[in-house]
C-alpha cells in the first residue's frame, strides 16, 4: 500500500465516523425520552432565583 492509498482510506474513514457521530447526536437530541431534560435545560436561564446561596452573615454587597 502506498501513502496515497492509506491517506485516502483514512480520509474516507474519518468522514464516515464523523457522519455517524453527527447522526447519533441528532437522534439523541430529538429522541422523545430526552425532551423533558432539554426543556428543563432551556428554561434554566429564565429562572428568577439567580442569587447564589450566601454563607452566614455575608450579603450580596460584599461580593
Amino acid at each position: 500500500m502506498s501513502y496515497d492509498q492509506i491517506a485516502h482510506i483514512i480520509k474516507v474513514g474519518g468522514t464516515v465516523a464523523f457522519t455517524a457521530v453527527f447522526i447519533g447526536a441528532i437522534f439523541y437530541a430529538l429522541w422523545p425520552k430526552n425532551k423533558a431534560r432539554f426543556d428543563r435545560a432551556a428554561h434554566l436561564p429564565l429562572e428568577t432565583d439567580d442569587n447564589p446561596e450566601l454563607s452566614d452573615g455575608e450579603t450580596h454587597n460584599e461580593r
